[in-house]
């Protein structure tokens, strides 16, 4: 090997020994740097991560307690007894009477992390006064449930029946908080409670009453008006307002609207000359206008047929039934 062939050799060499010196640096030196860099990235997701679940703790905590604040007692029983208080007092409130009103209590249910309670009521008033307690109640402080509402016509004009649950929680476990009184910013004068007045002028459960005819224009005679018929009034004067249903008893009310009075009949009981079978709650087409849909409709037994008053009718809109209308399980006697 001559001397340039040597000098080449050295260089090959040396460039080969930094090569591995340079990777034997990176394996002894820079890995384990680039470990503790990865080790610190995890320990500070982990970090931030912990710091988000302490505040994320506190908050809920903080909720929690105010909820509880406005709970009545840790104790389900006087629980429900502050809370059967405060519904009483809120009936009074409203200007309608105690004794018009029943009240049933619900029992308790186990949700998580609380107890539910609370009372099933049921009454009648004036429908001012039916709407300021359903407003109270549902602007009331403490924690509650205003749930399954209903409103129907009352038994004499101008009245509304109502029922409906009123519900709340105790927590369970209970955190250590200080109950106040929660007395409601809200009676039945708030202004708030005045948006809901158009409900009572408009008089939303008055039965339709079909718009008298206009009066003829100025300088026209106006036209002779047909003398009533003797004996009693027709049929179109009975209207059918309500087919509603309480603790799974079907209810028909029939309006007099020459009497502007109420009345109440249950199956069995007999109405435009015929018998109360049943109230059907089929979604079926209305006679004459198919393209609306029924909800429901009071069947009567006259003779040996069957026949069907809808919802808003009155007597004289009775209609036959034919078989395939009949509801399941109507045996046609």
């Amino acid at each position: 090997m001559n001397e340039r062939e040597k000098r080449l050799a050295l260089a090959v060499g040396g460039i080969v020994g930094a090569i591995v010196l340079i990777l034997l640096g990176r394996v002894v030196f820079l890995r384990p740097i680039q470990d503790v860099d990865r080790r610190i990235v995890a320990a500070r997701l982990k970090l931030d991560g912990l710091a988000k679940e302490r505040r994320d703790f506190f908050a809920a905590d903080e909720a929690v307690k105010a909820v509880a604040a406005r709970t009545f007692s840790d104790d389900i029983d006087q629980a429900s007894a502050r809370f059967g208080e405060m519904l009483t007092r809120t009936i009074i409130n409203s200007g309608l009477r105690e004794s018009d009103f029943s009240r049933l209590p619900t029992g308790s249910r186990k949700l998580r992390g609380a107890l539910e309670t609370g009372w099933a009521v049921r009454g009648e008033g004036p429908l001012a006064q039916v709407i300021s307690l359903v407003f109270l109640l549902d602007r009331a402080a403490p924690v509650h449930r205003l749930d399954g509402l209903t409103l129907s016509v009352g038994d004499s004009p101008g009245r509304v029946r109502v029922s409906f649950r009123y519900l709340t929680l105790v927590p369970s476990p209970s955190p250590d908080v200080e109950r106040t009184e929660l007395e409601s910013k809200f009676t039945a004068e708030s202004p708030e409670r005045r948006a809901y007045d158009p409900l009572v002028a408009r008089d939303v459960l008055r039965p339709y009453l079909r718009r008298p005819p206009p009066a003829p224009p100025a300088g026209q005679p106006a036209p002779p008006v047909a003398p009533a018929p003797p004996g009693s009034p027709g049929p179109e004067t009975f209207r059918v307002v309500s087919l509603s249903e309480w603790a799974g008893e079907p209810e028909i009310h029939v309006r007099d609207l020459t009497a502007q009075k109420t009345v109440r009949y249950k199956v069995g009981d007999t109405i435009a000359g015929g018998v109360i079978v049943q109230v059907d709650y089929r979604p079926m087409p209305t006679p004459g206008r198919e393209g609306l849909l029924s909800s429901s409709r009071v069947v009567l037994r006259i003779g040996a047929e069957y026949w069907a008053i809808e919802r808003g009718g009155t007597f004289a809109d009775r209609h036959k039934l034919k078989p395939e209308e009949l509801p399941p399980g109507l045996a046609k006697s």
